[in-house]
């Protein structure tokens, strides 16, 4: 298999939403569901990524129609909301930022899609 051009790193956002997916899933009576998602980021998501960053649709290409949505993606660093792009993978949709210039992808945030939307705060935050 070809080495990956581009690095994949989890944020500290992205990481606390996969601790809420958890919690979801065990919720719903679901929690080996989890374990499958975790080896799936580690065995196709993250690999997928490093190879193909742009592979995920554009996420301003169906932007949020809500005033509060819209407020946070203002907030947002210069650009920023142009680079952002959600993947869909089995049940999860991860929202991940992939600057052109950039080597790095971003993985911010990560649901199930019978969770509820994407919260923009604090998407920025690296994990340490």
């Amino acid at each position: 298999m070809a080495e990956a051009a581009y690095r994949v790193e989890l944020t500290a956002t992205f990481l606390q939403r996969l601790d809420g997916v958890e919690a979801f899933l065990a919720e719903a009576d679901a929690a080996p569901a989890f374990d499958h998602l975790v080896a799936e980021l580690r065995e196709t998501v993250v690999p997928t990524l490093g190879r193909f960053p742009l592979i995920g649709r554009r996420y301003l290409d169906d932007p949020p129609q809500s005033a509060e949505a819209l407020a946070q993606l203002a907030a947002l660093p210069a650009g920023a909301a142009n680079a952002l792009r959600e993947y869909v993978h089995g049940d999860y949709l991860m929202l991940y930022c992939a600057i052109d210039s950039a080597t790095t992808v971003y993985l911010l945030s990560i649901r199930h899609h019978r969770e509820l939307s994407f919260d923009f705060t604090g998407l920025w935050t690296r994990s340490g």
